[in-house]
C-alpha cells in the first residue's frame, strides 16, 4: 500500500517497539534481538512495497509480433492472444516438462503445487496458464496424479517459443520461465515483465532465486532456525 504525499512513514525501530513476545519467559536479549529483527522486517515489507510500485510503472513493453501457437486443454490450437480469455492480463509459468523428460521436474511441480491452492482465486483477476513441451494429455494426466483441479495446462506447438525465451538449451534440457503479459488498448500482446534473475546473477553460497519467492516451500523453511538446506531438494514422492 502506498502513502499519500504528505504522510511520513515512522521509522521502523519506533515501530517495533510495539511489538509484544507472544509466550511469557524470554530473556532481556532475546527480546533487544527481535526487536532489531523486527524493524528489518518491517524495511523489507517497505522495500517490497516500492518495488511493487516500480513493477507496476514499467513502462510498455515489447509488442509480441511472432505468432505463436498452442494446444489449449481442450486440446484446440490458439494463439497467444487467445490465452487471455476475457483478461486483460497473462501470467504464464513454463514447466520443465518436455517430452524428453520421464517425469516433470520436481522443483517446478512443487511450485506448481503451492500456486494451485491459489489458482482459482488468482484466475478472478487475470489468466493463469502453465506451459509445458510435452502433449496437453501428458500434462494434465500428471495434474490428475497431483490431484490439482484449478491449473490450466498448454502445450507449445514446436520449439520457437521456448527458444526465444532462451530456455530450450541444443540438448533438448529446459529451464522454467515466468512471464506475465499484458494485452493493450489496441489489442496487441505486450510483455510486462519476465523473471531474469538467471544463474549467473545467484550470489555465492545460493541457489539461483527470484525475489520475491513465490515458492512458499523455501519462505516458509526461511523462518526457521535451520533455513534453506544447502543439500535437500523437494521430490516428486518420498
Amino acid at each position: 500500500m502506498s502513502t499519500s504525499a504528505g504522510s511520513a512513514l515512522k521509522p521502523a525501530a519506533q515501530l517495533a517497539e510495539k511489538a509484544r513476545t507472544p509466550f511469557p519467559g524470554a530473556s532481556a536479549e532475546y527480546e533487544a534481538a527481535r526487536k532489531a529483527l523486527l524493524a528489518e522486517e518491517i524495511e523489507f515489507r517497505r522495500h517490497m512495497t516500492r518495488l511493487v510500485a516500480q513493477r507496476q510503472a514499467l513502462p510498455p513493453g515489447p509488442v509480441i509480433a511472432k505468432n505463436y501457437r498452442f494446444k489449449d486443454e481442450q486440446g484446440f490450437e490458439v494463439g497467444l492472444a487467445d490465452l487471455f480469455g476475457d483478461k486483460h492480463t497473462l501470467v504464464t509459468y513454463f514447466w520443465m516438462y518436455g517430452p524428453q523428460r520421464e517425469r516433470p521436474c520436481p522443483m517446478c511441480t512443487n511450485w506448481l503445487g503451492a500456486v494451485e491452492g491459489n489458482a482459482a482465486d488468482i484466475q478472478q483477476r487475470v489468466a493463469l496458464k502453465i506451459l509445458g513441451r510435452s502433449p496437453v494429455e501428458r500434462q494434465y494426466a500428471f495434474a490428475q496424479e497431483r490431484g490439482w483441479r484449478d491449473l490450466n495446462f498448454v502445450q507449445t506447438i514446436g520449439d520457437d517459443y521456448a527458444k526465444d525465451l532462451g530456455i530450450l538449451m541444443d540438448d533438448g534440457s529446459e529451464y522454467p520461465a515466468l512471464v506475465v503479459f499484458q494485452r493493450d488498448g489496441d489489442g496487441q500482446v505486450r510483455l510486462f515483465w519476465a523473471s531474469e534473475m538467471t544463474k549467473d546473477m545467484a550470489d555465492p553460497g545460493q541457489d539461483p532465486r527470484d525475489a520475491p519467492d513465490i515458492a512458499s516451500l523455501w519462505s516458509i523453511l526461511d523462518l526457521t532456525p535451520g533455513g534453506r538446506p544447502a543439500d535437500w531438494y523437494p521430490k516428486l514422492k518420498y
